[in-house]
């Protein structure tokens, strides 16, 4: 007897349809065919223990079973699922009426409950795409897999659930998300302000004109001087998600296995601070299966390198691309996919190897050469990359000791908020582009075009700072954000003088000068 179930395999962020076919006939051989890995091969043992565990005898046959298409290779334990109702179904047991209508995923305990797995938002887009009726998840998955309209997403407990489902010996009901309701609500609930921040008005000011541009910051200064701290507060000043970009969002998290149980979208733009010590594979994804890395992980947000000199050069430099392209391609062997990695990348550090170079309260003791070696652990093409180098000043025991809470996160928020819609409205005409940040050359020349004096005072920057064409880019798009910022139509030379001022790394005499 044949029978036939569905299932999915997720490779980045697509899923593909896969036919499980079981064949049943006399005799007591198990194949497994269909390029299926060790968690496939080993679903067997599992099913005949949930089985046998929920009141069935498992069947002895001679059971055949494809995997289709045979050349696509198939990883990990969703599989669990399908082939326990495919051979039941074969066996007898379940009725074949409504099989051709669902597509199934979950691994199977031992006892036959369903445990949750990775990848399940894909694979409900893909049941849509494909017109099944149905989805079938486990519980822990069912939120996430709901948020996909047009499409009846039932969460069950174990084997026993869907097997009466089949056979309509129970009544279950599709699970129901207001979507667009739980992700408006959630949206502005942060548990850190920028009004725990004392004094560090030019930080903050900066950090504003980075989210409101989207662009690049570096914060340098010494150990306890806040860098961290405000960083972590940088989501809360952030435009909100769009529902689009909450939905990419939330796909790349379901396939990287990170989504917490129940939650059904991401409303908050991501924040991730991997430590120094991560490897160059896990900042860009990979491994033997087609994992997201934290540069797609920090997708739609932002992604927080505290320390930066202390990590690996060449984990460092794998940056470069996905910066400047917004996108990252994954090759191996096995396979080849493409990651969306759209962030804003914060990075901080100390002036100097025992951090306290310039600082008015401790003594450096390190040399010209060790400061200066210490800093050649950036290069300057990744530095070329960060629109704006901020320097982070000791603050004075007058301003700690305030009681006076500084300017909360939504104030900031709402001028942010401004400041992108000006933009959102400048380049609604020019795909992929949404903030100032990702303006090409052409669009420089359009939107922020220096008058005669601001272009004077950018030539003598350029010569006496020795920036490279694209620094002369990245102060273009920071004048052209504090112009937005300032509500003012064209770049004037008091936002070049700004965006300047935020070259520090640049300057050639870093490591003979006091901050």
């Amino acid at each position: 007897m044949l029978v036939k179930t569905y299932c999915a395999e997720v490779m980045g962020l697509e899923a593909t349809t896969i036919t499980i076919e079981v064949n049943m006939t006399r005799g007591v051989q198990f194949h497994l065919s269909g390029l299926a890995d060790t968690a496939v091969k080993e679903s067997y043992d599992r099913i005949r223990a949930a089985i046998a565990n929920n009141g069935f005898k498992p069947p002895t046959a001679d059971l055949t079973i494809n995997l289709s298409p045979a050349d696509i290779r198939k990883e990990g334990s969703g599989y669990d699922l399908p082939l326990a109702i495919g051979i039941l179904a074969a066996h007898g047991k379940i009725s074949e009426t409504m099989l051709d209508d669902y597509m199934m995923i979950g691994e199977l305990g031992l006892d036959g409950k369903l445990k949750p797995v990775s990848g399940v938002l894909s694979v409900a887009i893909r049941a849509r795409k494909e017109k099944f009726k149905g989805l079938i998840v486990p519980q822990e998955n069912v939120r996430e897999a709901a948020v996909v309209n047009n499409l009846d997403v039932y969460g069950m407990e174990g084997l026993a659930d869907v097997i009466s489902f089949f056979n309509g010996s129970s009544i279950f009901e599709p699970t129901f998300v207001d979507t667009r309701k739980e992700f408006y609500e959630q949206q502005c609930s942060f548990d850190l302000d920028f009004a725990d921040v004392k004094g560090q008005e030019g930080v903050k000011r900066a950090l504003e004109i980075a989210a409101a541009g989207g662009h690049n910051i570096i914060m340098i200064g010494s150990p306890g001087s806040g860098k961290s701290m405000m960083a972590k507060r940088l989501p809360g000043i952030l435009p909100p998600l769009t529902l689009a970009e909450s939905l990419e969002t939330t796909q790349i998290h379901s396939v990287a296995g990170k989504l917490s149980c129940g939650t059904s979208l991401i409303s908050q733009r991501p924040f991730r601070s991997p430590h120094h010590t991560v490897s160059q594979v896990a900042m860009t994804g990979g491994t033997n299966k087609a994992q997201p890395g934290e540069v797609s992980l920090a997708h739609n947000g932002v992604l927080f390198l505290d320390e930066l000199p202390e990590f690996n050069k060449t984990t460092l430099e794998v940056l470069r691309q996905p910066l400047e392209d917004r996108k990252i391609t994954i090759s191996r062997a096995r396979y080849t996919v493409e990651y969306p990695c759209s962030f804003m990348f914060v990075a901080s550090m100390n002036p100097c190897p025992c951090g306290y170079y310039g600082d008015p309260t401790h003594h450096c003791v390190c040399t010209p050469g060790q400061i200066q070696r210490y800093m050649n652990k950036i290069s300057g093409p990744l530095l070329d990359r960060i629109d704006l180098h901020v320097e982070v000043p000791v603050v004075p025991f007058g301003q700690l000791s305030q009681m006076k809470p500084g300017e909360s996160s939504s104030v900031i928020r709402e001028r942010v908020i401004k400041a992108r819609q000006i933009q959102e409205h400048r380049y609604a005409h020019d795909k992929g582009v949404y903030c100032n940040a990702q303006m090409t050359e052409r669009m420089l020349h359009q939107y922020a075009e220096p008058d005669a004096a601001s272009l004077d005072m950018l030539r003598l920057a350029m010569e006496r700072l020795s920036l490279s064409a694209r620094a002369y880019s990245r102060i273009l798009k920071v004048a052209r954000t504090i112009a937005d910022l300032n509500g003012s139509e064209k770049v004037q030379s008091q936002h070049i003088a700004e965006a300047i001022g935020y070259r520090s790394l640049d300057r050639g005499d870093w490591a003979e000068r006091g901050i």
